[in-house]
């Protein structure tokens, strides 16, 4: 076991590379298992993004959307398309000004939308097993810190 730094020796910077690299590298591993568990509705991370945040929030304008999803109006725009044409979402005018428009999930993107939630449910409990609870508190705090 390696000491830590007493107070008049400089961190190991070697320490935190090896800290990021390990980081990252759940990140990859996460990211293959979550395009794993979307295989079977043929959606992508983005789309599957956007289509939990309208089942969770319901019906909102496609710049709400974007904000929601910490992305540019435009991609917004795209991956509603992409879902509007595999009849998971569709796009009606708002009734407060008619000159925007609305985007909800169908029932449809409801069934895919739930079946992905499941998926993702099951992939976080296979990936986490070996972490008891105290263990998933204490990362899921970390994490936050970091998010923040």
């Amino acid at each position: 076991m390696t000491a830590a730094p007493g107070p008049d020796s400089p961190a190991e910077p070697a320490h935190d590379d090896a800290l990021a690299e390990t980081f990252w590298a759940v990140a990859r591993r996460l990211r293959r298992l979550s395009k794993d568990a979307l295989a079977p509705w043929e959606v992508t991370p983005g789309q599957s993004r956007a289509l939990g945040v309208l089942a969770r929030s319901g019906e909102m304008r496609p710049g709400a959307l974007s904000e929601h999803l910490r992305i540019a109006p435009r991609s917004a725009t795209e991956v509603v398309d992409d879902l509007e044409d595999r009849g998971l979402v569709e796009r009606s005018p708002d009734p407060a000004d008619r000159r925007a428009t609305l985007v909800r999930v169908t029932p449809r993107g409801r069934q895919v939308a739930d079946g992905i939630r499941a998926a993702r449910v099951a992939e976080a409990e296979e990936f986490f097993r070996g972490l008891d609870a105290h263990d998933r508190a204490e990362l899921a705090r970390i994490l936050g810190s970091l998010r923040d």
